[in-house]
């Protein structure tokens, strides 16, 4: 208590440290605010950014996209990283500033040069799609897996998709897909577990392994993943990695058909009238009940 109490003394005094500290303790959002406005306002490049994001998301104080991004500005021209990745998202997104694709190119790459991993994700999808930089699946490559390497999960997906599909100038490896998928799902996101878990179905880059598959459903499928319900589903349904069971495939699987659209949606429905025939008006009842209690997990 005494901790804090010399913590405001300091803020009030005008430290601006203390301020943005302040800042970042409060559960207040509008008192956060001020306090990183005060802190901002003597040139702190962190007060900056949390105030340009307070600004963009309207926490705490009034939505302003301008605001926001004069804010980011600041920072940025400070070479603060953060800053330099979030105005490079205004320019991308056209929110306070006038939509440029190159000049957000421009900002990514400086923080991508700082190591920001969101920035060099976002510098090798631009390189991807030739959006404001000339097309290079090279260059696009060498930055997402600098970002991989750096444990960023967005990028270890985009890296093993890459591996799995064998394009944007990495050859086919499922392999190094698995192994890139891995690293993404273990840090609990569900497209990379639900990858994962198709790939030790089928024994691709990995040996063949039906409960390590339905292991891998399931954590995509708790979190709420059509796929990996469908998925989960299926091996209830066929008994593949978990006793068969179908009223839990009739569950997972009617979860899915929720939660999917178009091609992906047609087949969960089809699987589930194929499920639903081996069941009777009480499990029917059971796996609706079931579906209709459930709720997603945090990720695992």
């Amino acid at each position: 208590m005494a901790a804090l109490s010399d913590l405001r003394q300091a803020a009030e005094r005008g430290d601006a440290v203390a301020q943005l500290s302040l800042g970042l303790r409060s559960q207040d959002r509008t008192e956060a605010a001020s306090w990183f406005l005060k802190s901002a306002e003597q040139g702190n490049s962190e007060a900056q950014t949390l105030l340009g994001m307070s600004y963009r998301e309207g926490n705490g104080v009034t939505q302003n996209y301008s605001d926001a991004a004069k804010w980011f500005r600041k920072a940025a021209d400070q070479g603060y990283a953060d800053a330099e990745t979030q105005l490079g998202f205004m320019y991308e997104r056209g929110q306070g500033v006038p939509q440029d694709p190159t000049e957000a190119v421009q900002w990514f790459r400086q923080a991508a040069m700082q190591g920001d991993a969101i920035a060099q994700t976002k510098l090798a999808m631009a390189y991807f799609q030739g959006r404001g930089t000339p097309q290079s699946y090279a260059e696009g490559s060498q930055w997402v897996r600098k970002a991989a390497e750096q444990g960023y999960s967005p990028a270890q997906l985009m890296l093993a998709t890459q591996y799995l599909l064998g394009g944007r100038g990495l050859p086919q490896d499922n392999t190094l897909a698995a192994t890139w998928f891995r690293k993404s799902a273990e840090q609990g996101d569900p497209d990379s577990q639900w990858h994962l878990g198709l790939l030790y179905a089928s024994g691709q880059g990995v040996p063949q392994d039906n409960a390590l598959a339905a292991n891998w459903f399931r954590k995509a499928a708790e979190q709420g993943s059509p796929i990996g319900q469908s998925k989960l589903g299926a091996a209830y349904y066929l008994g593949q990695g978990v006793p068969q069971d179908y009223v839990l495939a009739y569950m997972w699987i009617n979860l899915s058909t929720a939660a999917s659209n178009g091609n992906d949606r047609e087949e969960a429905v089809k699987l589930r009238d194929i499920v639903s025939r081996h069941l009777t008006p009480q499990q029917l009842a059971e796996g609706q009940r079931m579906a209709r209690e459930w709720t997603p997990s945090k990720p695992k």
